[in-house]
């Protein structure tokens, strides 16, 4: 009989010479490690790997696992020691994980990922970013109240990014709508098809995943139940739209053309028929299709029919609380089974992107319910957050990014054009860290819960290297786990990087005050790739070209 371990109860061959952080990894169990690389062997610096073994907490990464073993890695005990290891980490961290645009975006758009991209001149990869977070986006390109510019830390210094007017010009761009600058200065609109690149007569549908075999009637064609029916479409569930009105749009069908064109409402409404989207139009819940009906043709009903008359609650069976639908806040369940609500029907809204995140918050327990999941609302994505800059720290920002002040459209009806979108995107600061969506110390902090203020005091400053070879390096981001320092030993790099100072005072630096770079000539991608942490990054002109 082999060797063995036990972890949680669950038999673990072993070999000779395996750690039990090894051996747990060789049955799929996901033991968090920010330290440890399987080349550079333990490291036993960041103490998030811990595990239980009679009665003491002990890293699992240098636990050489021995036949008997009794090992407890998933207990609430765990946990909670690995969650009190990520938070002393975030207590002398320095760095936003999301940019302050990004946090205050109602529907979490990464924008300066998008901003970037726009940069770059790769609209394709700009329309994707869009369009993973924004449904009806030429529509919010021109209505949004754009939270997001409030929080730009580019009006610390001069004007904002104009975030909303680089939606728009994105949008536009899908649908054939933007504009390039022409000869006399003015601008023009130009055709889609003459534009390169060109992604067709119609925005492209994002990606969704195989069929899940099960169906969800939206009732109400607003902004709030075209968000929820776009996101329930995209996460392969079958979605009818079901409306009073003979178009779709709600409120929106109220605007003025000036304010909102027809043909920008409609284009967007297409691109939810190509996602597969069925509308039946000119319906009356309770008057033309019932609510049994519904519940009898799909397996979930999403309620998005504005503010709703307590007569007509009563008639379709729904309990109300004042105005409004009674609605658990948590869930979007409304009194009747399978049947959830969203939007204006379960509180006032006032603002569109406000409406639209209910919707797609709403469709997300909506989602859960229909895959068998414990039914909540979304997590808000977890970030580490710096708060005000001092203007010093703020010159550092400033100093990678345009100088120019904010770009006004030659013409404000018809948008910025592809020149002017460029050199307003090419103002942001890209305050969001390098490695976020790619970080191990973001990823764990997710899914432990971590509250990265809770041991937090005064931070110290940020502060930003940026070497003229394109590595950036942020020490106030590096956690001291010595991987990039045992990188470069094993590379035999000449200079190297090593740990300087002692106690609090201790940093990773290149000997005799050379700069990070320096010390990275043969491993400079390596240690970027393995970095934790996004401390080591690279430029974005500098990123490479493959993994």
């Amino acid at each position: 009989m082999s060797a063995s371990i036990t972890i949680d109860n669950v038999r673990v061959p072993i070999t000779p010479g395996q750690t039990v952080l090894q051996a747990a990894r060789s049955i799929g169990l996901d033991i968090p490690t920010l330290c440890y690389l399987e080349k550079c062997g333990p490291l036993n610096s960041c103490l998030v790997c811990l595990v239980k073994i009679n009665g003491k907490l002990v890293p699992s990464c240098g636990l050489v696992a021995e036949p008997g073993m009794v090992i407890e890695s998933e207990t609430e005990e765990v946990h909670e020691a690995r969650r009190t290891a990520l938070e002393l980490l975030f207590s002398d961290h320095v760095g936003d994980c999301l940019s302050p645009c990004n946090r205050l975006c109602p529907l979490g758009l990464n924008i300066p990922l998008m901003l970037r991209q726009i940069q770059a001149g790769q609209l394709p990869d700009a329309s994707a970013t869009l369009r993973a977070s924004l449904p009806l986006a030429g529509v919010l390109g021109r209505l949004c109240h754009h939270p997001c510019e409030q929080g730009c830390r580019r009006g610390h210094w001069d004007e904002p990014a104009a975030i909303r007017d680089l939606e728009r010009h994105v949008a536009d761009w899908e649908m054939g709508l933007a504009t390039t600058p022409a000869a006399t200065g003015t601008t023009q609109t130009q055709p889609l098809k003459h534009r390169e690149p060109a992604p067709g007569p119609q925005p492209v549908p994002p990606f969704c995943p195989s069929p899940t075999g099960k169906s969800v009637t939206v009732v109400g064609a607003g902004p709030a139940g075209l968000t929820a029916a776009y996101s329930l479409a995209r996460q392969g569930h079958r979605v009818m739209v079901v409306d009073r009105q003979p178009r779709a749009g709600g409120s929106l069908l109220k605007l003025p053309e000036a304010e909102l064109p027809a043909k920008v409402l409609e284009a967007e409404t297409a691109l939810l028929a190509r996602l597969g989207i069925q509308f039946r139009l000119g319906l009356e819940l309770g008057t033309t299709v019932t609510m049994d009906t519904l519940l009898g043709e799909c397996d979930a009903v999403l309620l998005a029919v504005g503010e709703l008359p307590s007569v007509e609650a009563a008639r379709l069976g729904l309990a109300m609380s004042g105005p409004h639908l009674r609605c658990d806040p948590n869930t979007a369940r409304t009194s009747l089974a399978n049947v959830f609500a969203a939007g204006a029907a379960v509180k006032s809204v006032p603002q569109l992107v406000r409406a639209m995140a209910d919707g797609r918050s709403a469709a997300e327990c909506v989602h859960r319910f229909l895959t068998g999941q414990r039914v909540r609302r979304p997590e808000k994505p977890f970030s580490s957050v710096m708060g005000r800059l001092s203007p010093g720290e703020l010159k550092q920002f400033l100093a990678t990014a345009s100088a120019a002040r904010g770009v006004s459209p030659c013409d404000r009806c018809a948008g910025l054009n592809r020149v002017e979108a460029v050199h307003e995107a090419a103002r942001c600061l890209h305050c969001d860290c390098r490695s976020s969506g790619n970080c191990v110390l973001q990823h764990y902090a997710q899914v432990y819960g971590a509250d990265a203020g809770r041991f937090r005091a005064e931070r110290r400053p940020f502060e930003q290297q940026a070497q003229p070879g394109g590595v950036i390096f942020e020490p106030g981001k590096c956690i001291l786990c010595g991987i990039c320092v045992r990188l470069t030993e094993l590379a035999r790099e000449p200079l190297g990087l090593t740990f300087i100072g002692r106690g609090f005072e201790v940093r990773v630096a290149a000997p005799f005050n050379a700069a990070i770079e320096e010390g990275l000539r043969r491993t400079a991608e390596e240690c970027v790739r393995h970095c934790p942490t996004g401390a080591l990054a690279f430029s974005d002109k500098a990123q490479p070209s493959s993994p």
